[in-house]
């Protein structure tokens, strides 16, 4: 089973200011704690469409630590942890049964789904619907998909929703290595982090090349990658579409250590558009930013515009994330952090799981203290209102704009094993200030744009507030 996060909407709605003039050459970017459910990982990522990509076995649990070591006066025998369920290279994949796939389903939202909209989600109803399952004859495919959605509309939840193999097929360009694999950072015995593969696609470059779930990533293009951060070995394996990266791994707990050379096939294009800006008769430079989703690209490619436009002299930038409606949330709160000083609040998550009850915070100094004005307007959803909420509620920026749509849920989306899936209402998120932003919105500081003192003026005072 693959796991994303995500959500949807169409609005489409008019800006209350003139929208930025297009520049008449624009530079462009070319693209250069885990919660394991009885068949689903669960992990980062969400939007409007927002979300977070993982992916995990049809029907295997994963070990999270290695075994511990045998005395020293005793011979060691490496063994998996108990139930621990690695696929071997050339292993036939389970066969998915039509009442295993409803049965599937049924288990990913009684563990996880989080009811956000008060209809008063009974979980005695839920287990109800799984007797139905057992003594219903489910003779084809089809009734199987319609049993799922007919279950996932009891909900309520306009986000929650089934997907066809095709539909899923699609969030491929939300992969964020860029050769099909998801991974997440677990705590050995002796508490000591490691990068483990907990989700790849079944047909994609890493599986084919003998990557396998349950992997320790140890090396990318032979550099050591202890104690960088799954989000950060992703970006590492990440490069142009159709090159080759070397990864070298550990299969499972036990070995044997393989370099496997993978060759990317990333689809995502950049989302990042920037120019240069001058104002006040050629005094003051002002960067210009246009993020146009949250995709795997996004990260990357906006730090090399900020460097370049900060070379360039920018002393402002302009951040627009006008009819953003979101991308991977991982992205969205690494985009942030780039803009926070350590330690400060990038957003709060609240979920059923643990895994979603979290004060996300920045760990590193911001790239740019510049002030920050970003744009926004009513379809700057999910992802976007993350950084604009982080960057609004820290002082590190003004908003300029109309009030935000207000989609402040997280979605998972787990593939079911026959390539179809369900997208599961799993959290929300609240502003550094505890805003609830679902339903509400974020409400701009200024509906036009203001003076070039004003912003200074008004960050200056926010910054002697209390926060928080």
């Amino acid at each position: 089973m693959r796991v994303l996060l995500v959500s949807n909407t169409t609005t489409t709605l008019s800006l209350s200011f003139p929208p930025s003039p297009k520049p008449s050459a624009p530079s462009r970017l070319g693209p250069d704690s885990v919660r394991w459910a009885k068949k689903a990982l669960v992990g980062a990522l969400g939007g409007a469409l927002s979300l977070g990509l993982l992916v995990s076995s049809p029907s295997s649990s994963l070990a999270i630590e290695s075994p511990s070591p045998s005395p020293p006066s005793v011979p060691e025998y490496c063994r998996e942890d108990e139930g621990d369920v690695i696929a071997e290279p050339g292993a036939p994949e389970p066969v998915a049964t039509n009442e295993g796939i409803v049965e599937e389903a049924w288990e990913i939202v009684n563990d996880s789904f989080l009811d956000t909209g008060g209809r008063s989600w009974l979980p005695e109803n839920w287990k109800m619907k799984k007797e139905d399952i057992r003594t219903s004859s489910i003779k084809t495919r089809s009734k199987a998909h319609n049993m799922i959605k007919r279950m996932l509309a009891s909900l309520g939840d306009p986000y929650t929703r089934f997907l066809s193999p095709d539909e899923f097929s699609k969030m491929a360009r939300y992969d964020m290595s860029g050769i099909g694999i998801n991974l997440r950072e677990v705590l050995d015995d002796n508490g000591d982090v490691k990068v483990k593969v907990l989700g790849l696609l079944l047909d994609g470059p890493a599986h084919a090349a003998g990557v396998r779930q349950g992997d320790e990533i140890l090396a990318v293009n032979g550099v050591d990658v202890k104690g960088k951060s799954a989000f950060e070995v992703s970006s590492s394996i990440q490069g142009p579409n159709e090159t080759v990266v070397t990864i070298k791994v550990k299969h499972g707990n036990c070995g044997p250590i393989q370099s496997i050379d993978v060759q990317r096939q990333l689809v995502a294009r950049t989302p990042v558009f920037y120019r240069l800006e001058q104002i006040e008769n050629g005094t003051r430079s002002v960067g210009y930013l246009r993020l146009k989703e949250f995709n795997a690209l996004a990260r990357k490619d906006l730090v090399i515009a900020m460097k370049r436009l900060q070379d360039m002299g920018a002393s402002f930038f302009i951040l627009d994330l006008r009819d953003n409606r979101g991308g991977l949330v991982q992205a969205g709160i690494e985009i942030a952090k780039l803009f926070l000083n350590e330690g400060e609040t990038v957003i709060y998550t609240v979920g059923k799981d643990p895994q979603y009850q979290q004060n996300i915070v920045a760990d590193t100094a911001p790239l740019v203290k510049a002030p920050v004005i970003v744009l926004v307007n009513n379809n700057t959803a999910s992802a976007s209102e993350i950084v604009a909420s982080a960057l609004h509620d820290n002082c590190k920026g003004v908003l300029v704009g109309d009030r935000t749509f207000g989609k402040g849920l997280i979605q998972s989306v787990f593939e079911l094993q026959d390539g179809s899936g369900v997208v599961v209402t799993v959290g929300k998120y609240v502003t550094p200030n505890h805003k609830d932003i679902n339903g509400n919105g974020i409400e701009p500081d200024y509906r036009n744009f203001p003076g070039w003192s004003d912003i200074s003026q008004r960050l200056s005072q926010c910054n002697t507030l209390p926060r928080g």
